[in-house]
């Protein structure tokens, strides 16, 4: 203790804040190390933090007083010197552990060099002080929104320190991990569902949450087969929500972060991750089993944002050849593979809901979402397969949503080719659902929306059905060879049976008045319904 005090002592002492901090800082290690009374040492501790605390404010509140910014530096520096001396306890590094991290983290508004000491003093304690404690510590520091300073720069050396805690972890590895990724994706999903950050603040933050995936995927390849396995599929998990929130966070320019899109996609094929597998949902479902198990409390933990990074991790694969590369993954063959598998094309109809229906997305992400969903239901695929062999009541309920998303982009979005290719791709996704299911669902669709544009759209597109039952019923007249009971025939009987109450539903609103339609110059109507070829 006395070599410390002597080293302290010697500092210059011109700033008197130095000195002030010099003695708060002998008076931490006197009150901790020399067993006194814990009251005391809570004092010494509380002391260290405000002033701390004060200089950051003062810096942070006036970026143009070079002299507050100066003190800031200075008083920083000191602080890791004095946790750098040798002579100093484990007593004190464990007492100072709990508190100092989220002080210091205020410092990194201030500067870029006083991120880097920030940095510093946490890979200091990260180094001396239990693995475990440290992750609690760190997870906790980001729990606690700080309103001096702007989250992002705040969570920085925080977010850097945990990719190195998890480095150091001994036992348990995938049950404390578990519990500091959820902490880091609110927190990145926080920071990044604000508007008041600038691109280069949101790329730190981001590159640092990329850093936590690879500190994730060091820790996994050093451990046994089973534990591996849940490691690999919690960082599978945390890889697709942070990307879903890169995607969120691009406005206008997704090519802004599409350098994140590409490391991100690095992840994949480690995770055993496929595109036919996301695009699906089947190993979304197969990693949140592993991850979750039977504790269905953690169900809600993962539920956000995965199923959204799932489906656009394919899209992102559609903008640019590059992240399909990195990931490994070939693109075409994937979507041929949907063509093909009438089952497989459902339930990625289901999942580019999430994307559809995403109110923070940039539309250049459903724009290449629709394009997708044109290709994979280009030509007349669902006429090749048997409508008996293929059970579409499982996916009724996405397919459904995913009709309701697409007719909102045909109402909302401001361009409009991508109106016309949301149209048709509404137009063959409900070709695509068996006779004996597709008034059902637009029958639904008509109920539920409260555009009168879209009614009226999709009304046409029933009365473009029954032309059809009509051409076919006249087909099958004429051939004298089919049976009463022949399975063409009984596929269009239903449509006579509610499609006068269908239409008297919206000529007759069940709250009474008149029947809501489309104005003569509405825009969605004219663009959608008077171009239609029936």
């Amino acid at each position: 203790m006395s070599a410390e005090k002597t080293e302290l002592d010697g500092s210059s002492s011109a700033n008197p804040l130095l000195l002030q901090l010099q003695q708060i800082l002998t008076s931490c290690s006197e009150s901790i190390d020399g067993g006194g009374d814990l009251g005391q040492s809570q004092t010494s501790v509380a002391e260290l933090v405000n002033f701390l605390d004060s200089l950051s404010d003062a810096a942070i509140s006036e970026p143009e007083n070079e002299d507050a910014s100066a003190n800031a530096l200075e008083i920083l520096s000191e602080t890791y010197n004095f946790l750098c001396s040798p002579s100093l306890d484990q007593e004190v590094f464990d007492a100072l552990s709990f508190e100092l991290p989220k002080s210091v983290s205020k410092f990194s508004g201030v500067s870029l060099k006083c991120l880097e000491i920030a940095d510093n003093i946490i890979d200091r304690f990260i180094q001396t002080c239990s693995p475990r404690d440290m992750l609690s510590i760190l997870c906790e520091a980001l729990d606690s929104p700080n309103k001096t300073v702007k989250a992002s720069v705040y969570v920085s050396p925080l977010l850097s320190g945990l990719s190195k805690v998890f480095l150091s972890i001994q036992r348990r590895h995938f049950e404390q991990i578990k519990v500091a990724v959820p902490v880091v994706v609110k927190v990145v999903n926080t920071i990044s569902s604000e508007s008041d950050y600038e691109d280069s603040e949101l790329e730190t933050l981001f590159d640092r949450a990329v850093d936590i995936g690879h500190s994730i995927q060091v820790v996994s390849t050093k451990l046994e087969a089973g534990v591996n396995e849940k490691l690999q599929a919690l960082l599978g998990l945390y890889v697709l929500q942070i990307l879903a929130l890169v995607s969120v966070s691009s406005r206008c320019n997704s090519s802004n972060h599409l350098p994140f899109a590409v490391r991100l996609a690095c992840f994949l094929p480690y995770c055993g991750l496929s595109y036919c597998g996301l695009i699906t949902g089947s190993d979304v479902d197969k990693i949140s089993g592993i991850v979750i198990g039977e504790n269905e409390d953690d169900s809600m933990i993962f539920s956000s944002h995965v199923y959204l990074g799932a489906s656009i991790s394919v899209i992102w694969a559609q903008m640019c050849d590059e992240v399909a590369q990195v990931a490994k993954e070939d693109l075409s063959a994937v979507k041929g593979e949907l063509q093909i598998i009438q089952t497989k094309r459902w339930q990625a109809i289901g999942m580019l809901k999430h994307i559809f229906s995403s109110v923070d997305l940039p539309w250049e992400f459903k724009r290449h979402a629709v394009d997708f969903l044109l290709d994979i239901t280009n030509g007349n695929n669902s006429k090749t397969l048997d409508d008996e062999h293929n059970d579409c009541s499982l996916y009724m309920t996405s397919l459904f949503s995913a009709l309701q998303a697409i007719t909102m982009i045909i109402i909302y979005a401001s361009d409009t080719v991508l109106r016309k290719n949301a149209f048709e791709a509404l137009k063959r996704v409900l070709a695509d659902i068996p006779n004996s299911q597709r008034f059902d669902i637009l029958k639904a669709l008509i109920e539920k929306s409260e555009s009168s544009s879209m009614v009226a759209i999709l009304l046409d597109c029933v009365r473009g059905e029954m032309h059809m039952e009509s051409t076919l019923r006249t087909s099958i007249g004429k051939n004298e060879v089919l049976g009463a009971d022949d399975k063409a025939c009984k596929n269009t009987l239903f449509w006579s049976t509610s499609i006068l109450e269908l239409v008297e539903s919206v000529l007759r609103p069940l709250n009474g008045g008149p029947p809501i339609l489309p104005e003569n110059g509405d825009a969605v109507f004219l663009l959608h319904l008077l171009p239609v070829d029936v």
